[in-house]
């Protein structure tokens, strides 16, 4: 019996109802890297269609975001594991530099700063809500970061050792304010930020927007994690 070789990289997709927009991320992902497509209950036949494109699909029944990201992180193999919205509105490709940045040993969790390329991309309230969490995650941990958004590279390990317990729209920023609190050097980079395809599920609205934004606020009121350093290094934070 043959075994598939193992994935140089594993790019964790949460999927709900994104099938107009599966086909476009996953031709971007590179060669020899694994599409882990976590289905988070679609109706319209995004597992299905994920599967015959090539991908892995991971189901998880519960919904959340940070359900979805968590399921995929679990599921990987991978040393380097990349996140990436499933919705067209990145192109997983633009990770690439950011995975030679973690293996070189630069930075340990890499970020990518949405830069919108049409007005539509980014709602002003979308906008609004991310630069408010930007400002009280500085309060929090001193990083300097102008998004928190989802296209970024870590090693996988770390990751799990970070012990992430938020499973809605919180997800991200406790990824961050955890990382930071155990020291590690993050990076953030800008990327090209495009029209999404279909409606949001968070964001789309003010209320949608509303309920991340106190997700991410209960996120910010956690006391300090146990550290989950990444290496013996010092820790310089954002640059």
């Amino acid at each position: 019996m043959t075994t598939s070789p193992a994935p140089d990289v594993d790019v964790v997709l949460p999927c709900l109802n994104e099938a107009g927009a599966l086909p476009w991320v996953l031709a971007r992902v590179p060669a020899g890297w694994r599409a882990l497509v976590v289905d988070n209950g679609s109706t319209d036949g995004s597992a299905d269609l994920a599967r015959s494109l090539g991908a892995t699909v991971v189901t998880e029944p519960r919904r959340g975001f940070g359900a979805a990201c968590h399921a995929g992180l679990t599921a990987a193999t991978a040393d380097v594991v990349c996140f990436c919205d499933c919705d067209a509105s990145l192109d997983p490709g633009l990770l690439a530099p950011f995975v030679e940045e973690i293996r070189a040993g630069t930075s340990d969790l890499v970020l990518g700063r949405r830069r919108p390329r049409t007005r539509g991309a980014w709602p002003v309230h979308a906008r609004a809500g991310n630069l408010a969490l930007a400002r009280m995650l500085r309060h929090r941990t001193g990083l300097r970061l102008h998004d928190l958004g989802p296209l970024r590279a870590a090693r996988r390990e770390p990751l799990l050792a970070l012990g992430l317990t938020d499973r809605r729209s919180g997800y991200p920023l406790q990824m961050v304010v955890r990382a930071a609190d155990a020291g590690w050097r993050i990076a953030e980079h800008d990327v090209p930020y495009l029209p999404r395809t279909g409606a949001s599920k968070v964001t789309g609205t003010w209320r949608g927007t509303w309920h991340a934004v106190r997700d991410m606020r209960r996120v910010l009121a956690e006391p300090p994690a146990v550290r989950a350093d990444v290496g013996d290094s010092e820790r310089s934070g954002t640059r």
